[in-house]
């Protein structure tokens, strides 16, 4: 969508994991569990945003294929604004974004095991989201043993 836009598939720092990273945009307040407003607007916001999240993964993860074993979603948020957000709050308006990512790569969101939450102290307005997932279990042993 906006400039600066794009998923990189790379091998993330530990082990052999595989890393996919797309960025969102910043969802709207609409989106918010504490939003008060018609259900019929709030409906609109929400399809609009899962709409938009399908193609922006379709369009940043063109030849994504599903890693092995259990994936792993990290959800940073780049704040448009200093001001104090609250985490689980920031989750629920992402909803429907994650829905529509994984609706664009074509995987069921229960597929993620474990979900990450951060907010960056950068500003920016976006959220960027990365997909970690094992490729092998048996390349994911550590050197040491214990994995």
């Amino acid at each position: 969508m906006g400039k600066g836009f794009g998923a990189r598939r790379t091998r993330h720092h530990l082990w052999a994991s595989a890393v996919t990273e797309i960025r969102l945009m910043w969802p709207a307040a609409a989106l918010s569990p504490n939003a008060r407003m018609h259900w019929a607007i709030k409906a609109r916001a929400v399809k609009k945003y899962r709409h938009d999240c399908f193609f922006e993964a379709k369009a940043q993860a063109p030849k994504w294929t599903r890693p092995l074993g259990k994936l792993t979603l990290e959800v940073e948020f780049y704040p448009p604004q200093r001001r104090a957000y609250d985490r689980d709050n920031l989750l629920a308006r992402m909803k429907s974004g994650i829905d529509g990512v994984a609706d664009g790569l074509g995987i069921n969101d229960k597929e993620f095991t474990t979900m990450v939450v951060k907010v960056a102290d950068q500003l920016g307005g976006f959220v960027m989201l990365r997909i970690i997932g094992d490729d092998d279990a048996e390349k994911n042993q550590r050197p040491d043993g214990q994995g």
